[in-house]
């Protein structure tokens, strides 16, 4: 994240030790609460608010998420106890149709709470709200140089390390990690990188029935952490060791032609795309509504990039709105 992120940082770590803070995005058209919710206790039946939370690793870009859905309308509040989730979203039906979406920002800040979050899910699933988590992830050595940046102390640190403090809220936050619909990894993103994969997430009125990013990425650098389905290239010769290839990337015609051209690869995205559409059909029947999918090469310049461009058309052709981002393109 760039210095935009650590002003972020340091705006999330203001608010330590103070309550729940609300920021309202104001009335939003769009995104009105599951239909045949039917009637609360209370007698009011206007529809259950739709329900984002934002959680994720101290100093990943919490904060500015959380900006950033405020933007779109919705209706964000901070540091709220996980107790609570459930009476917010009471108190959202109540409003005839004024907060039909909903942000709450959840974090160690309330690691009092925490233990309350899962008890809090149940419940909003018996109701049947309709919620989302989205966790914001990042490599320690991206966190440890954010909170040197900001010469701030990691909350859980108390008087070890900063690294020691990340540990601590890994293994605190494992579990909601694990059932996040959606995790960002910002190690390498900028502020704007991060707000354009929000609003690829969340601005639209009407809900997709399934979200895809296909990520270009070079194995030379590293798995991407957020990927949720991973394959790789490799097994295509590469146009690295084309001389007059070897300049350009898998965005160049010259570059896709060739590496499609060669034995396996246009078999390996014809299956690979049907095995796609069958586990796309599995996620939207379990209501999951994000993927990201990671082809990876050596270095993510070539073959991982023409690959990807192609399977992303594939998927948008069947109906999944996709995004395209090539990690590692302009490395090397």
């Amino acid at each position: 994240m760039t210095d935009g992120d650590r002003d972020d940082r340091h705006s999330e770590h203001q608010h330590d030790g103070a309550g729940p803070t609300a920021h309202g995005g104001g009335p939003h058209k769009g995104g009105a609460g599951a239909e045949g919710a039917g009637q609360e206790e209370t007698g009011h039946e206007p529809g259950i608010p739709e329900l984002v939370i934002i959680s994720g690793m101290s100093g990943a870009g919490r904060s500015t998420a959380a900006k950033c859905l405020e933007d779109l309308g919705w209706f964000v509040v901070d540091n709220l106890p996980p107790a609570l989730i459930p009476t917010m979203v009471e108190l959202g039906a109540r409003s005839q149709g004024n907060v039909a979406r909903i942000a709450v920002v959840v974090d160690v800040r309330g690691r009092r709470f925490f233990d309350n979050l899962r008890e809090s899910l149940a419940d909003l699933e018996a109701k049947g709200v309709t919620r989302r988590i989205v966790f914001l992830e990042s490599s320690d050595d991206a966190l440890v140089r954010r909170f040197e940046s900001v010469r701030r102390p990691h909350p859980l640190q108390g008087d070890g390390r900063t690294l020691d403090g990340i540990v601590a809220e890994r293994d605190l936050l494992r579990e909601l990690r694990g059932d996040a619909d959606l995790v960002i990894d910002t190690s390498s993103l900028n502020v704007h990188e991060l707000r354009a994969k929000l609003d690829a997430g969340f601005a639209g009125e009407e809900e997709p029935e399934l979200r895809a990013t296909v990520m270009s990425f070079g194995y030379k650098y590293g798995l991407p952490v957020d990927a949720d389905l991973v394959a790789d290239c490799r097994f295509l010769p590469n146009p690295h060791w084309v001389p007059e290839l070897r300049p350009y990337t898998g965005l160049n015609e010259e570059v896709a032609g060739y590496v499609f051209n060669q034995p396996g690869a246009k078999e390996f995205l014809d299956r690979y795309t049907e095995l796609l559409e069958l586990v796309a059909s599995g996620y939207r029947r379990e209501g999951k509504r994000y993927v990201t999918i990671a082809i990876g090469c050596t270095g993510g310049k070539h073959r991982s990039v023409a690959m990807s461009e192609r399977l992303a058309a594939r998927l948008a052709d069947a109906g999944i709105e996709t995004v395209t981002v090539h990690r590692d393109l302009g490395r090397e």
